[in-house]
């Protein structure tokens, strides 16, 4: 055969482009195929059997169109483009989805389908529907909700509302999301094609679902009403209003359904019943209704009867196909829900594993620690014990000092007594001193006096004696005779004069020596009495302390009992018992009293002038102070 035979008998074709709900598919068709042999070519391809909800539209001058399945596809009023464009749609509607969508094929394009016309608002649905319907979209698209996956923002990019919902309340993106969230987080556990149907169940109670609308009136060139066209029968609407129909007529009620050009007419099966005549605007609207009548009356009738074999068979193998899903989403669902566990179960044992090392790393510092303080506690007793033992022979030690303390208390008592003895007579002794001095203070007052007078005397005699001279002189002649005479005179005057002045210096020095005998007596009585405080001082402090030892002895002795047999001294009597033996140790200094007042001069080459001096002496024995006033003279003084 030669080639130009070939090519004639090559058929020609053309191609056409179906656009479904998720995809685009290309034909190449031959020129004698009709609509029914390209709508075979596109079930095949989508491996959709439940064909009968579907067909293939085009739109024409903005309608759209149902291309016909008995007539050739070229013949008809489609577009000539290359390729040619039509849409695989869904042109009936099943009464309830779950009963009559067998194929997961068929109820995912419904589901697509359905869900843009929600979001065209080609179907109303209400704020509150729309958030459950699209979470039930997340669901089938994202799977199970994972907030480590499903972060803030997933849902962005998404269109899950119609835009007259989000219009309508002033939320932002992230408000909506949130409320879709919350939705779609309880969803945990359902399938795809589950979600997908609860989806559809939710859709199929609007009152717009499957419902194809198109304009009439009763008289031509008017339009009063909306046809609407769906599953369950023909109903008539108002024209602001698609939700409630005016006028309904059930597929069951209606007997015949007829058109003449523009006009259809549908009769009842009651008789009595009206009959409703109407108008479209186009001859090509008609025929579209027409087809539309046809096709929902027919899937009504089938749905009431019995089931061919064919559709049994394809329910049957939908059951087993649901079981077969419906299983394996369980053992998917179980062996993810073990994966979990498992992985929960790891992240434990490795928290677990990490808590255990941990507590293993602080066992092994408390011991390390535990054996640090057990060494510590053994040198800290073993230093103990030797503490102890030096106690105990510090402890021996004191309580043989406090004997010997005691015998010295006993001794101490009678020198006491001495001492206060010799004190009262020294007392006695210095209260006759201070009369001793008074008196010489006294005589010597007197004394003074006298010298004094005496001196008057002797200056009124000197005088006389010089005026006698110058009254009475003696002449040359008998100047020898009176001369002598006076002289004699004169000698003997001096001479009385000489014997009283040389008894004043006589006495002036037995004064004065009685005085320095009185100072060195009163030096040396000073300096014994001073003695004799010191020691009685010094005999009082080794009395306290003596009684100091005998009362930490009895202290000691209490805690001994109280111990029983610890055997050693509480760590805090240790400074303190140190510190007693070390004082006990030292030499008693004899503090001196400050007998006299800090204006009496201590030695004899100090001032030795002042009026009146205070003399304190204290009473040693009694522990009262006597004050002696003396009175003495201005050269004399007395140390007491």
């Amino acid at each position: 055969m030669s080639i130009a035979g070939l090519k004639k008998k090559q058929p020609k074709t053309f191609k056409v482009k179906v656009t479904t709900m998720e995809t685009e598919m290309e034909f190449s068709c031959e020129m004698k195929w009709k609509g029914k042999d390209l709508f075979d070519q596109v079930c095949r391809a989508l491996g959709l059997r439940e064909s009968w909800f579907f067909g293939l539209q085009y739109s024409i001058k903005g309608m759209g169109t149902w291309l016909k399945m008995d007539k050739k596809v070229l013949d008809q009023e489609i577009p000539k483009e290359d390729p040619i464009h039509c849409c695989f749609l869904a042109k009936f509607y099943p009464e309830k989805v779950e009963e009559e969508l067998l194929q997961e094929i068929t109820q995912h394009l419904f589901f697509l389908q359905v869900k843009k016309q929600i979001l065209d608002e080609e179907i109303y649905c209400s704020p509150e529907a729309t958030i459950l319907l699209a979470s039930y979209a997340v669901q089938a698209k994202y799977g199970d909700y994972d907030p480590n996956l499903h972060k803030p923002g997933f849902l962005v990019p998404e269109e899950l509302l119609p835009k007259r919902v989000l219009r309508q309340y002033q939320m932002t993106p992230d408000m909506w999301e949130e409320r879709i969230t919350a939705w779609y987080a309880g969803h945990r556990g359902i399938a795809r094609y589950e979600a997908e149907m609860n989806y559809l169940k939710i859709a199929q109670d609007l009152e717009m679902y499957g419902v194809n609308y198109f304009p009439i009136a009763q008289k031509k060139n008017h339009t009063d009403f909306l046809l609407g066209v769906d599953a369950k029968g023909i109903h008539v609407y108002s024209i602001n209003n698609r939700f409630s129909p005016n006028k309904s007529f059930e597929w069951s009620s209606i007997r015949n359904i007829s058109y003449s050009e523009k006009e259809l007419t549908i009769k009842p099966i009651d008789k009595k019943a009206e009959v409703f005549k109407f108008f479209a605007s186009q001859p090509k609207v008609n025929k579209l209704i027409m087809q539309l009548f046809i096709g929902n009356h027919d899937l009504f009738m089938r749905r009431r009867r019995v089931d061919p074999i064919e559709i049994q068979q394809m329910k049957a193998q939908a059951r087993e196909d649901k079981a077969r899903k419906k299983m394996e989403h369980q053992r998917l669902a179980r062996e993810k829900q073990l994966r979990e566990d498992a992985e929960r179960a790891k992240e434990e044992l490795e928290r677990r594993l990490f808590e255990v090392e941990d507590e293993a790393r602080q066992a092994n510092e408390a011991l390390r620690r535990s054996e640090a303080a057990a060494e510590l506690l053994a040198e800290k007793a073993q230093i103990a014990e030797e503490e102890a033992k030096l106690l105990a022979q510090n402890a021996a030690e004191a309580e043989q000092e406090c004997r010997r303390l005691e015998l010295a208390a006993l001794k101490t008592k009678e020198e006491k007594r001495l001492m206060e003895h010799k004190m009262r007579e020294a007392e006695l002794i210095a209260m006759k001193l201070v009369k001793e001095s008074e008196r010489r203070a006294k005589e010597a007052e007197h004394l003074k006096q006298d010298l004094q007078v005496a001196r008057e005397a002797e200056e009124k005699a000197r005088r006389k004696l010089q005026d006698v001279g110058k009254i009475h002189p003696a002449p040359n002649t008998a100047k020898g005779t009176q001369s002598s005479s006076a002289e004699a005179t004169a000698e003997k005057a001096p001479i009385k004069l000489d014997l009283r002045d040389i008894d004043l210096k006589r006495l002036s020095l037995e004064i004065e020596r009685e005085r320095l005998d009185y100072l060195d007596k009163s030096r040396k009585f000073e300096y014994r009495l001073q003695e004799l405080k010191s020691e009685i001082h010094a005999l009082k402090v080794e009395e306290r302390q003596a009684g100091f030892l005998s009362h930490w002895r009895e202290v000691l002795g209490s805690l001994d009992r109280s111990s029983g047999k610890m055997g050693k001294t509480p760590m805090w009597m240790e400074p303190f018992e140190t510190d007693l033996l070390e004082r006990l140790q030292q030499p008693l200094l004899a503090c001196p009293l400050n007998a006299t007042d800090s204006s009496v001069p201590r030695t004899p080459t100090q001032n030795l002038s002042f009026q009146t001096n205070a003399l304190v002496a204290s009473n040693v024995g009694t522990g009262t102070r006597k004050h002696i006033k003396v009175q003495q003279h201005e050269t004399d003084v007395i140390y007491i």
